[in-house]
């Protein structure tokens, strides 16, 4: 089989793929799990045919994933990938650039430079703001925070370049109780003990409460939440932000998904004052729709950005604001394409078109679950569904009864210490059918209980 065969049968295999995707079980029977068995093999002395590879991770493979790509896929906040999205990425792959700087790819760099540009105009952030596209919002946290510690560090007359950290005046980093994992793994990669945390008090729905704000100063790094993970509730910016600025300290919002509410007019107000923060983290592969791997490191200040991640060599130096020099890796896949092919097919109406259904689908889905006997235990502000049944046992019985049945799949959670559960709205192909059909299994199964 050639070359150009082989792309073709994985094209078909694709297409196959998302032609059956509504029909797929959401979470795969325990017989398709049991089949990847089949990747359990020694590894080849010869090489094996291409072709027969690719049938046998289409054949063992795709009964084993989960439908994800779907439309009842509720889980993670993890959207499924839109076609012009996903296109891109496939045209990115046969490109097969490193997508480093301008020297590796002329393309790779000015696409991604002008989807820098869009994402700083949908979301209304800080246009000279630097922008870097890495694989997820937990390596553009670590990003940023490194270049607030950083630049904190300097103001204080320290070289954190030459002297590191032995010795350097302590920098205070100020969480929400309900900090989200990803920022709490990035500070401990950073040497940052969960100890040496100071966690401000919630006010019971996931936002700081601003009345409880421990006291900044100009070495603290403030980081703050715009889409809590359970609730999907935001901090109130506009006070605590001004309040950080004037101490000195830098302020980071941790936005995966929330951050694209700035996009929609309906919900814009619940970020309002986003735009004063210092840093920000969001992905592309979540409400935004685009395949995995995708998220954005933004920086108000790109030479505190470019200088704490920059990765110039004597064999291959490059612009401050080159991908390499924004980004933890140095060679890299031009993650910015996908994000720059949503962000032109859908555009500024229809980015917010998307984020306003899913807020409506989610107040529908609240509804439906508060009617049939569920407790909902959150502020449904933007896409996120938190409730639970009348007992912990049956909170875990019913999200295990809702993924065998295939119809649907969300996640469990612990919520004020007590099970619970999540569903988080984010796919393009979700329907107000598919909602009513997830409030129908559900009132099922809690009627069953």
């Amino acid at each position: 089989m050639t070359e150009a065969q082989l792309m073709t049968d994985a094209d078909a295999r694709a297409a196959a793929y998302l032609a059956g995707i509504e029909a797929r079980p959401v979470f795969p029977p325990a017989e398709a799990v049991a089949g990847l068995a089949a990747f359990d093999e020694a590894l080849p002395a010869a090489g094996t045919d291409p072709a027969d590879t690719l049938a046998l991770l289409d054949g063992a493979g795709s009964p084993a994933t989960t439908a994800s790509n779907g439309p009842r896929y509720f889980g993670f906040v993890i959207g499924a990938s839109l076609p012009a999205a996903a296109a891109a990425e496939r045209l990115m792959l046969a490109w097969d650039q490193c997508a480093s700087s301008r020297d590796n790819s002329p393309a790779a760099a000015a696409i991604e430079a002008q989807a820098a540009r869009w994402v700083l105009e949908i979301l209304d952030l800080p246009r000279q703001s630097a922008v870097g596209f890495g694989t997820s919002a937990t390596a553009c946290g670590l990003a940023c925070l490194t270049a607030a510690r950083r630049a904190l560090l300097a103001r204080a007359g320290w070289d954190f370049d030459r002297q590191g950290l032995a010795g350097a005046p302590p920098i205070r980093v100020v969480v929400s109780e309900k900090v989200h994992v990803t920022i709490v793994k990035a500070l401990r990669v950073m040497g940052v003990g969960t100890d040496h945390l100071v966690r401000a008090a919630d006010d019971g729905q996931g936002r700081i409460d601003p009345e409880r704000l421990p006291a900044l100063d100009d070495r603290t790094i403030l980081c703050l939440q715009a889409g809590e993970v359970n609730t999907g509730n935001f901090d109130a910016f506009a006070d605590l932000i001004p309040r950080a600025r004037a101490a000195g300290a830098w302020t980071h919002i941790d936005g995966a998904f929330g951050l694209w509410a700035r996009a929609a007019p309906a919900v814009a107000a619940l970020a309002a004052g986003a735009e004063l923060a210092d840093s920000w983290t969001t992905d592309g592969h979540k409400w935004l729709n685009t395949p995995y791997d995708g998220a954005m490191a933004i920086c108000r200040d790109a030479g505190a950005l470019a200088g704490a991640m920059n990765s110039d060599a004597v064999y291959a130096t490059a612009s401050a604001d080159a991908q390499k020099n924004l980004t933890l890796e140095f060679s890299r896949r031009a993650r910015g394409v996908p994000i720059w092919a949503a962000l032109r097919s859908l555009g500024r109406d229809g980015v917010a078109a998307l984020v306003e259904r899913h807020c409506r689908q989610a107040t529908r889905l609240a509804a439906g679950l508060g009617a049939t006997g569920f407790e909902v235990l959150n502020d449904v502000a933007i896409n996120q569904v938190l409730f639970r049944a009348g007992s912990d046992a049956a909170t875990i019985a019913i999200q295990a009864a809702a993924a065998a049945s295939g119809e649907i799949w969300f996640g469990r959670t612990v919520w004020q210490d007590r099970p619970a559960l999540r569903m988080s709205v984010s796919s393009w192909r979700t329907t107000d059918a598919d909602i009513d059909r997830a409030v129908g299994l559900l009132a099922g199964l809690i009627g069953r209980g």
